[in-house]
């Protein structure tokens, strides 16, 4: 019988000193404990336990019970209710170890236990173990910081593979438990959170690093998963929607440990990294960048802590985010929240920032989603409202360059224009889009790109963009003021744009009047004839001036 098997074991043990145990005896307790709880004997090996005389036994070996024993409680749980004593007999046997057994043999042993389960048995698992695990944490004496980062670590490595439940359905079932999990590890993590605390409020230069680096470190794994693919918004019918305060949890924590503000620099700042291996190192630089973005979209869009974050670094803190799930709400939203004309040109020199209308282009030319590429074209026009005169200046160049699509080139000299438009029209001058600034903008837009070669088809939209731009100058700026300084560079401007442009439409007219398409090289044949045409009224006009 297990009982007698294992009362023997005892009574052998019980005459021994600690330095005896030998590990044939570890061996014997463990084969006797475990068939005692499978035949269905845990109240008598709970007896076992608390017995007095068999403390030192416990302390010694009672680790090894724990795989059988978690085995049993979670086969139990899926028993029917006549088996719930015996289950609480296994519950009060765990209690009984967690209070008996050495704290460092046993906390190998319930970490052995969360990383050996998988699939639906994940959060079961480490839902049981949570409490267990964090009692003996508060014993450990040594490496405490390394075990809590250890083990939650080992917690979120095991959550990760399991899918994130989104729809309304999905929350509310929980199938696999994970949306309770999250939460439970987050009330497991509070007591370390608290310890740090109260180390910085005792002395402001609080030196102990380690644990503080293993909580932060937990805090960016959440924000990737399951943060980062989470439904976050309030359902309806949902009291309060796990994932929201979860993410309400982790920004807490965040901002207790004060590493809240800091993180807006973490993406620049040179974080010292702790690989020597390249790839691993890629590998964690792009975990950072989805937590930073994941965290970004939490506090700017979500609002969560967004009451202690100062506005003038939320721009700064948005494009240092790369791109998620979430990526144009959160950057629509943080450009809604800025004035117009705000950010500086000197923000530009930042290689992010000028990533960004570059990304937003990609989006909006390649991306097969429509609602996606209107939105980023909005989006565009945001962040150039966004710019002082000379950002604004700085972007359209960039984009004239770089877009490589007659679209969105045509797009930004409508803009240009606008941007004339409004320097002519204002009391104060405009450096940046009048006289030089704007020749030598003018030197990109009033061009054919491979001369009377060029495809005018297909670069109707740029061509009709310049032509249009071309006929406003002429009539809106008189040769005499000369603000725009169109009229200085009228020759360059014939020889490089129109002359081109007039032998390209010949031959193109000739080669397109058998088919349909003929019809945009009629419109640009119309419209470079009437600007022609002012061009040699406004020249006549100013001779007859001056004579």
């Amino acid at each position: 019988m297990a009982v007698d098997e294992l009362q023997a074991i005892i009574q052998r043990c019980q005459i021994l000193e600690e330095s005896d145990f030998r590990g044939e005896d570890f061996n014997l307790f463990q084969v006797a404990g475990q068939k005692c709880l499978e035949d269905g004997y845990a109240a008598q090996l709970l007896e076992v336990i608390q017995n007095e005389k068999n403390k030192v036994i416990i302390k010694n070996m009672g680790w090894n019970l724990i795989s059988p024993l978690v085995r049993c409680i979670l086969a139990y749980k899926q028993e029917d209710d006549k088996r719930d004593d015996k289950r609480e007999h296994c519950l009060k046997i765990l209690d009984q170890l967690v209070q008996l057994c050495n704290p460092k043999e046993l906390f190998l042993g319930l970490l052995e236990q969360i990383e050996q389960t998988s699939g639906e048995k994940v959060c079961p698992t480490v839902m049981l173990l949570l409490q267990p695990l964090q009692t003996v944490l508060l014993k450990l004496q040594n490496k405490k910081a390394y075990s809590v980062g250890l083990s939650l670590a080992m917690i979120m490595n095991q959550l990760t593979p399991l899918p994130v439940p989104y729809t309304k359905q999905q929350i509310q079932e929980d199938k696999l438990g994970l949306c309770q999990c999250c939460n439970a590890v987050v009330d497991f993590a509070k007591p370390f959170v608290n310890e740090v605390v109260k180390n910085m409020e005792k002395s402001s230069e609080y030196n102990d690093m380690e644990l503080k680096e293993e909580l932060l470190k937990f805090c960016m794994k959440s924000l990737k998963y399951p943060l980062l693919t989470a439904q976050l918004e309030q359902l309806e019918g949902i009291e309060e929607q796990p994932f929201r305060h979860f993410a309400t949890e982790i920004i807490d924590i965040l901002q207790d440990i004060r590493e809240l503000m800091p993180l807006v620099f973490l993406h620049h700042k040179g974080k010292r990294s702790y690989w020597e291996n390249q790839e691993f190192e890629d590998i964690e630089r792009k975990n950072s960048a989805d937590s930073l973005a994941c965290l970004s979209y939490l506090m700017f869009v979500q609002h969560f802590g967004i009451n202690c974050f100062p506005m003038v670094l939320v721009v700064v803190f948005c494009l240092f985010a790369s791109f998620f799930s979430h990526p144009q709400d959160l950057f629509e939203n943080c450009l809604l929240r800025m004035e117009d004309n705000s950010l500086l040109h000197q923000y530009l020199e930042f290689r992010d920032f000028i990533n960004v209308p570059q990304d937003l282009v990609k989006v909006m030319t390649l991306c097969p989603i429509e609602h996606l590429r209107k939105k980023s074209l909005n989006m565009l026009q945001l962040f150039i409202d966004k710019f002082d005169a000379e950002g604004k200046y700085t972007l359209f160049r960039c984009l004239l360059k770089t877009s490589n699509h007659a679209g969105v080139e045509g797009y930004i000299i409508q803009k240009i224009k606008d941007q004339i438009h409004l320097s002519l029209t204002k009391a104060h001058d405009n450096v940046w889009f009048t006289r030089h600034h704007l020749i030598s903008l003018l030197d990109l837009v009033l061009f054919l790109p491979e001369g009377a070669e060029t495809d005018l088809l297909q670069n109707s939209d740029r061509i009709m963009a310049s032509l249009n731009l071309l006929r406003y100058l002429v009539i809106k700026d008189c040769e005499s003021d000369n603000q725009t300084g169109v009229w200085t560079t009228l020759a360059k401007i014939e020889k490089n744009f129109l002359k081109p442009l007039h032998v390209g439409l010949n031959m193109s007219k000739a080669h397109y009047e058998l088919c349909s398409y003929s019809e945009p090289l009629e419109t640009e044949n119309c419209v470079l004839a009437r600007v022609e045409e002012l061009i040699e009224v406004k020249v006549k006009a100013a001779m007859d001036e001056n004579i």
